[in-house]
């Protein structure tokens, strides 16, 4: 029963500091990000197991691990309040071509964050030509670029 605590107790943990780290993290992963994954995954896998390094510690941590999953992906279905406690929500970031400085602090993007997500995505290489540019829920920017018959002059 100890290895389903632990494992509950750092999934948890895991969720709060990302949480914490915020959406900014998931954009682009740099080497420096992959090195700490891989330090995070070790250290987690010494914090489920502890001192068993068993077969069977190891399918119990892990169904613990996937049980848990199921059960938020569950509880963010079926509650809404729980998904946007969890995932957050869509932030606008820029509107009609002027980028939203306060919520871009607020979600810690930059402006080359934006325009590098619109050159690659939509070919933009400029604000004024993005209606809106919005951060999802799962770190990737969104643009939506004027039509032809609204942009700006």
């Amino acid at each position: 029963m100890d290895m389903v605590f632990r494992a509950l107790a750092i999934y948890l943990f895991l969720m709060v500091v990302f949480k914490i780290a915020g959406r900014r993290a998931l954009l682009q992963m740099t080497s420096f990000d992959l090195i700490l994954l891989l330090i995070i995954s070790e250290a987690t896998q010494q914090a489920l197991l502890g001192e068993d390094f068993s077969v069977t510690g190891a399918m119990i941590t892990i169904t613990t691990l996937v049980v848990v999953d199921i059960i938020f992906g569950l509880m963010k279905k079926y509650i809404s309040p729980v998904e946007d406690i969890l995932d957050g929500s869509p932030v606008i970031l820029v509107e009609n071509g002027k980028p939203l400085i306060d919520k871009l602090k607020k979600v810690d993007v930059s402006c080359d964050d934006i325009l590098v997500s619109a050159r690659q995505n939509n070919g933009i290489t400029e604000f004024a030509k993005i209606k809106y540019a919005i951060l999802e829920r799962n770190g990737h920017i969104s643009i939506i670029p004027f039509g032809n018959e609204e942009a700006p002059v």
